[in-house]
C-alpha cells in the first residue's frame, strides 16, 4: 500500500488512449477501437459465436476472432461499419472539424 506522503501526480486523459501515448494515427485507432467494442458487444448480447455471426452476417469468422482479439490493424473503418450493418446495427459518426492546437501531432486529433 503507498505511503501517505509518496508524491504522485494526477494525469487526465484526452479521452484517446491513444493520443495520450502518441501512437500513430491515434484518432483512426479509437474509431476502430470503438467500432470493434461494439461489434464484441453484438455478439456477447446476442450470444453469438463467431461460427454464428458468420452464418448470419457472411463475413468469415476469423474476422471475428481477430476482433474479439483486438487484432483491428487489417480492419478498415468502412469495413467495421459494414459488419455492424449486417449485425443489424445503425451507425452514426458525428465529424467535427476544427483547427489543430499548436504542438499537436496529425495523429493526436480525436476523430
Amino acid at each position: 500500500m503507498a505511503d501517505q506522503n509518496d508524491d504522485f501526480e494526477l494525469v487526465r486523459g484526452s479521452g484517446n488512449v491513444f493520443a495520450d501515448f502518441e501512437v500513430p494515427d491515434a484518432s483512426l485507432r479509437q474509431l476502430r477501437a470503438i467500432l470493434a467494442a461494439e461489434i464484441i458487444k453484438t455478439l456477447d448480447s446476442e450470444g453469438l459465436t463467431v461460427r454464428d455471426a458468420e452464418a448470419r452476417t457472411g463475413i468469415a469468422a476469423a474476422d471475428f476472432s481477430r476482433i474479439r482479439q483486438v487484432k483491428l490493424d487489417r480492419f478498415t473503418i468502412d469495413r467495421l461499419m459494414r459488419i455492424l450493418d449486417r449485425l443489424n446495427r445503425d451507425v452514426r459518426v458525428k465529424i467535427s472539424v476544427s483547427p489543430r492546437a499548436k504542438g499537436m501531432h496529425a495523429s493526436s486529433v480525436a476523430a
